[in-house]
């Protein structure tokens, strides 16, 4: 019975003295094609010109090698790879959960929440959730998923029409503006709001000084802040 005992297959290329063939084709270290040539002269010019001796097609016949500054090389990839997760957009679904006879100061709340997530570039999950004899009004859950998807048209759209499922009805509104271009604006934003303190570092100050004076305190600012975000991320019922 054959059993596999070796260790995960590593996805580094071979360098230097760990090629083992007669002769590869070679790549100079400005990609000039040098030819093929046997792996020993192909050793002797990266050492000549103090770099490595890196395999970049192993399935090649001969071996395609180049010669570089494999460190240099690494580090180069790695700080391309972190950009590109830095920019990457992630599709993320937000859910808002509403009862059909919502409160107006609930409604305008919780309209505020989902104005935040469209402008942010996310999906959000409406769900209308009924109770009792309210199961037999569906008509009152459709009138207000119409009416919160009119208020915010300017920031986004009916994905998935409203749609029963069992005791809620559910509707999905898409953001007009996309994913990555929201966080291209956020950065920007954060970027203009540091150069202003920049240019201005007595403002935040006398901003905090006037908090003290009026009997407040600095610290509890933050406090209220998340305080009044949080039901922002979870869902809440009116």
């Amino acid at each position: 019975m054959w059993c596999y005992r070796g260790g995960s297959i590593s996805a580094e290329p071979r360098i230097n003295d760990r090629i083992r063939v007669p002769e590869v084709r070679l790549v100079g270290p400005s990609g000039e094609q040098v030819g093929i040539v046997p792996l020993a002269k192909a050793l002797e010019l990266a050492q000549e010109y103090d770099l490595d001796l890196v395999e970049v097609a192993a399935n090649a016949r001969p071996p395609v090698c180049k010669l570089m500054d494999y460190g240099k090389f690494k580090y180069e990839s790695a700080m391309k790879a972190r950009e590109a997760r830095k920019n990457q957009a992630h599709t993320v679904i937000k859910e808002m959960k509403l009862r059909p006879k919502i409160d107006p100061h609930d409604y305008d709340t919780k309209k505020g929440h989902v104005v935040r997530f469209l402008k942010q570039g996310d999906k959000v999950k409406i769900t209308i959730m009924f109770r009792g004899r309210e199961q037999s009004r569906p008509e009152l859950g459709y009138r207000l998923l119409q009416r919160l998807a009119t208020d915010v048209e300017d920031l986004g759209f009916i994905e998935s029409n409203p749609k029963q499922d069992g005791r809620n009805m559910i509707m999905v509104l898409g953001p007009h503006k996309k994913k990555t271009e929201a966080m291209a604006e956020a950065r920007e934003a954060q970027a203009a709001r540091k150069a202003e303190a920049k240019a201005n570092p007595g403002r935040s100050q006398n901003a905090a000084e006037e908090v003290v004076a009026d009997g407040g305190s600095t610290e509890s600012a933050p406090a209220e802040a998340e305080s009044a975000e949080t039901p922002a991320e979870a869902s809440a019922e009116a």
